[in-house]
């Protein structure tokens, strides 16, 4: 009934959904020049041979992916991989990351005429589905059509499980179309069961199975030059109110550390603007990356305001603060730090990976504080202890190698369903 009524309403809401994809566009967060693709015009021809379809909501889930994607172009040639998302962030960050044989498409809005047309283009023989975004309409319209139907990496946090209880038939009518549910926790793959997914498992977490941030070497080698010597530590993937926090930490703690450098890396670049001028207006000297700004002596806040380069910031800082938890929106990923010898600070806000964080708790590689009392205590001791950063830096890198072998879990938990692709189609994808 639920189902029914939303297919209803999706469809007669065609010209309310254009209305709101245009002020997406005009504020920067639709991609002008490949528009058409959110209501299922391709932008691109569909190659020949078999294609499986992949699907992460924005960066976070695309990079938990890669190298699921990257072991099956690899290992399975003549495999032709769609990768769909729904930021323009995510489309930049995996224009640069996919491997040959992989290609991105936006995602069409859940419009069940813009997602006919979006399958009747792409034609996909298997669907990858990541994490927790569960469309009504693409998924009802992918499994009309034989499609077979993954989910990997899934994920129920504590307040979606509350919320999707309300329904329960309505989302276990989705689960039910999943040929497999594979959680990204046992939690989560317990949660899954109860909302109606009853063969999910849990083989392993493929947020454990990402390399390491890249980073450009020259890039690092003058910025490790320039910085020598100099005290630092990185607030990483910060959000709205936490830049305000850190400039106030910064002008505190650098009474007590000379040429103290703060670096933030905001999760949306596009507010450099408006972060630079609050820090400004602390009284604090801020260099823009994005601007080209000079990094000087008295630099207080260096604003690494672009794309794709977490993994720099994170090598030179040695000291992380995960953004996203001193407000309660669930925190950043902290193995993207722990992978490259950060000692890790997050706030009380870390839902999103409750797991590792409980990881990371537990082996004493990560500390929790509560505040901004707290997080400044917290950088200025392993400031000044560096043995104590040493050892929390090393404690949370085992964390992240604790699952290496989940990618291969993962490959084997699919071997059947890309075993049933078809054969013959693989000489034509070759040519």
């Amino acid at each position: 009934m639920i189902l029914s009524l939303y297919r209803i309403l999706s469809g007669l809401g065609g010209p309310f959904i254009g209305v709101y994809l245009g002020l997406r566009k005009a504020r920067g967060k639709e991609d002008r020049e490949r528009f058409g693709e959110r209501s299922g015009h391709p932008g691109r021809d569909r190659p020949d041979g078999p294609l499986v379809w992949v699907h992460a909501a924005s960066v976070g889930e695309s990079l938990s992916l890669l190298p699921l994607i990257g072991r099956l172009v690899s290992e399975r040639p003549g495999l032709n991989i769609l990768v769909t998302t729904g930021t323009v962030t995510s489309a930049g960050l995996l224009a640069e990351r996919l491997p040959v044989g992989a290609f991105h498409q936006y995602i069409p809005v859940d419009r069940v005429s813009y997602v006919r047309r979006f399958l009747d283009h792409w034609r996909p023989d298997l669907v990858l589905w990541a994490e927790s975004e569960f469309w009504p309409n693409l998924i009802y319209e992918t499994t009309r059509r034989g499609v077979p139907m993954v989910l990997v990496n899934g994920r129920i946090s504590a307040r979606s499980l509350s919320g999707w209880q309300r329904f329960g038939g309505f989302i276990g009518q989705l689960l039910s179309k999943f040929s497999l549910c594979l959680g990204q926790t046992e939690v989560d793959a317990q949660r899954l069961r109860q909302l109606g997914a009853e063969g999910a498992k849990y083989v392993g977490n493929l947020k454990f199975a990402a390399p390491p941030l890249p980073a450009d070497a020259d890039m690092l080698a003058k910025f490790e030059y320039a910085l020598e010597g100099r005290p630092r530590w990185l607030a990483a993937s910060t959000h709205v109110g936490e830049e305000k926090l850190v400039g106030q930490i910064h002008q505190r703690l650098k009474a007590n550390h000379a040429g103290l450098l703060t670096i933030i890396v905001p999760r949306h670049p596009d507010r450099g603007e408006d972060i630079a001028a609050l820090l400004r207006d602390q009284g604090l000297s801020v260099a823009r990356r994005s601007q080209g700004d000079a990094l000087g002596a008295d630099t207080d806040i260096y604003l690494a305001d672009t794309l794709g380069e977490l993994g720099l910031f994170y090598r030179l800082a040695g000291i992380a603060f995960m953004g996203k938890s001193l407000v309660p929106l669930g925190g950043q990923n902290p193995l993207e730090a722990a992978r490259l010898d950060c000692a890790i600070i997050h706030g009380p806000h870390m839902m999103n990976f409750e797991d590792v964080t409980e990881g990371l708790r537990h082996t004493y590689g990560a500390e929790e504080v509560l505040d901004e009392k707290g997080l400044e205590a917290a950088i200025a001791r392993l400031l000044d202890n560096p043995v104590e950063r040493d050892r929390m830096a090393a404690a949370a890198g085992e964390v992240a190698m604790a699952e290496a072998g989940v990618l291969s879990a993962v490959t084997a938990e699919l071997k059947p369903y890309l075993d049933g692709l078809s054969r013959e189609a693989l000489p034509r994808a070759r040519a």
